[in-house]
């Protein structure tokens, strides 16, 4: 039988020696800078407020945090490494923000010395306080943050075809992405997920990629999830294109779950739904782990849409190289950016993708592009910037 995949081995199959190598080396280097930075940071401003605190104990306190990102990796039994597998996500979160205010902090006080608005040697006082306010940022926004991910907003977009009197006009769709099955919260929201799809009374369920969170048996109660997903209520079904996130050594096992979901892929393929639209979905350009041989065709290589007088409507999970559709495509539907997921990454998804985030059209004769930003989180399960959502499409 398959076992669990092991993240470090993952990458170390996708890279390969040298490469994974070199890259645990500069990654445990920045890691670690970033961490002797942040926690002499913190002990300083603890001993402000508790001269006696002890340096081994919140050595060893700071160091097991630090510490359970990578520890969640070991092959260890299932209950002590679900627990490190959250203690890490939700410390990815917290250290994110403490190191970014807490670099603020030390660059306004450099500021200030220079500006010679802050006296040198900086003053017990002023340290303090811009400790403090680094401390309480952080817990407001990774506090904001974990509720925040808690929540499924619903966003809707009318869609007008240029094609006039179109059968696909009045089609309701819903759209959804990055469920990251088996990332801490998952399936506990998946049940808030599938309320929200069902009350929008959809004909057609798309699911632009992220189903899974790299491996199968990250799912703790994959029947439960599969009772759900076919709890989906949908005119004419639903149906999931494959992201980033959905491949691997558990591919098989995924497949066979989405089947059982009453959930079909589409690998690549058109397929005719309800007669009113062609949709077309796409395989990822970067599968991790990849999709047990196939890989993504170039347009050029995919077969013709079987009704070239319906709109096509693609799922593709990744918003890129959006010029390859051109006016024989009417609506690309896509994930993958979560749009940031938490602030200030959302400034840089904008500067990585033609659209990270909401509708798009680049002139009159391109096909309508929706992305959302998923309804899950990926790694730190705290959403700050963004939403968790669920999109209702209406054609027209």
């Amino acid at each position: 039988p398959l076992r669990r995949q092991i993240p470090i081995r993952r990458m170390r199959d996708a890279m390969g020696n040298v490469g994974f190598v070199f890259a645990m080396i500069v990654i445990f280097a920045v890691y670690g800078g970033a961490n002797w930075y942040l926690g002499r940071r913190i002990f300083r401003w603890l001993r402000l407020l508790f001269p006696r605190v002890g340096a081994g104990w919140f050595a060893a306190i700071y160091a097991l945090c630090a510490l359970s990102p990578v520890l969640a990796a070991a092959p260890l039994p299932d209950f002590p490494r679900y627990a490190l597998d959250a203690a890490g996500s939700y410390w990815m979160g917290v250290f994110v923000y403490l190191l970014l205010f807490f670099l603020a902090a030390d660059l306004a006080m450099l500021a200030g010395t220079l500006l010679k608005t802050i006296p040198t040697p900086v003053p017990r006082r002023a340290r303090f306080y811009g400790g403090l306010a680094a401390l309480l940022l952080a817990a407001g926004f990774t506090g904001y943050g974990i509720v925040n991910a808690l929540q499924i907003r619903q966003v809707s977009y009318e869609i007008r075809l240029d094609e006039p009197g179109s059968p696909a006009a009045g089609l309701r769709i819903v759209l959804i992405s990055d469920l990251h099955l088996g990332a801490v919260g998952s399936e506990k929201r998946l049940a808030s997920v599938v309320d929200a799809v069902n009350r929008l009374e959809p004909d057609l369920v798309c699911i632009a990629g992220d189903i899974f969170n790299d491996d199968y048996f990250a799912i703790r109660d994959p029947e439960q999830a599969v009772r759900l997903l076919r709890s989906i209520r949908s005119v004419y079904g639903v149906y999931a294109s494959l992201g980033n996130h959905d491949g691997g050594a558990t591919f098989d096992l995924m497949l066979d779950f989405l089947e059982r979901s009453n959930i079909r892929v589409l690998m690549d393929e058109y397929e005719i739904v309800g007669g009113r639209i062609v949709l077309l979905g796409r395989l990822d350009p970067s599968p991790i782990g990849g999709y047990g041989g196939l890989r993504r065709k170039e347009l050029l290589e995919l077969a013709a849409a079987p009704d070239k007088d319906l709109p096509v409507v693609v799922m593709d999970h990744t918003p890129i190289r959006l010029e390859q559709y051109d006016r024989g495509f009417d609506l690309i539907l896509s994930g993958h950016t979560h749009k940031g997921q938490i602030f200030p990454a959302n400034l840089i998804t904008r500067m990585l993708f033609e659209t990270d985030y909401g509708y798009y059209r680049r002139d009159a004769s391109a096909p309508h592009v929706v992305v959302t930003s998923g309804a899950g989180t990926w790694g730190m399960p705290m959403r700050v910037g963004s939403h968790n959502e669920v999109v209702g499409i209406r054609l027209r």
